[in-house]
């Protein structure tokens, strides 16, 4: 597939066929990449949780899903039982201290490894970028995928349950899979902002 193609083709999917396992070979393209993407320094600091047993999944959606009264409850259930037919969910983390600790050394020297030297945090920006990258694969080798957030209030659920070390921050969820009939986002009908609308040349012009 030409690059071109998976770009205009990339969209979040959000129903799967559960009988159709992301084949092994696939799943390790996906992390490939991922770890190909760009980062402050080299510093690298992402780590990829892979959950692709059922009984793991299951454990995600668990940990993940909010217990209390959701205000567009109806909607969350249609969302809820396209996503968790997905075969497998990848979960991209961030680590700041690999930042903190790469910038601290003598090529770089920022010893006192503050954050505020940082314009922006770094280590959610590369993470995202591997996140893209696998978003991009999935396309590529003829997959759905979607990325999510994990609501804040159940973080914590999600780390008890899979042990995650306390300096990894999820920065979302991807679920992977083939793709099945599902119902497009109805935020889609503001329609995509055209290319002059957002971009300035030579100076921003309000």
């Amino acid at each position: 597939m030409e690059f071109r193609d998976a770009v205009r083709r990339r969209r979040m999917v959000r129903n799967y066929d559960p009988d159709r396992p992301v084949p092994p070979e696939i799943v390790d393209r996906l992390l490939e990449h991922a770890i190909h993407a760009p980062s402050a320094g080299f510093s690298q600091g992402w780590g990829f949780l892979v959950l692709d047993r059922p009984d793991d999944r299951a454990a995600f959606w668990a940990a993940t899903t909010p217990v209390a009264a959701d205000p567009d409850t109806e909607r969350r259930s249609r969302w809820l039982a396209g996503m968790t037919q997905a075969p497998l969910i990848i979960v991209p983390h961030a680590n700041r201290s690999a930042y903190l600790d790469r910038y601290a050394q003598p090529d770089k020297g920022w010893t006192d490894r503050d954050e505020a030297r940082w314009p922006v945090p770094y280590w959610h920006i590369d993470t995202g970028f591997a996140a893209l990258l696998m978003l991009l694969t999935a396309v590529d080798e003829g997959l759905g995928a979607c990325f999510f957030g994990i609501p804040p209030e159940r973080t914590p659920n999600f780390r008890e349950a899979f042990g995650v070390p306390d300096e990894f921050v999820p920065i979302g969820a991807i679920t992977v899979g083939y793709r099945a009939p599902d119902t497009r986002s109805p935020s889609l009908r503001r329609g995509r902002r055209p290319v002059d609308e957002v971009v300035h040349r030579g100076r921003w012009n309000g």
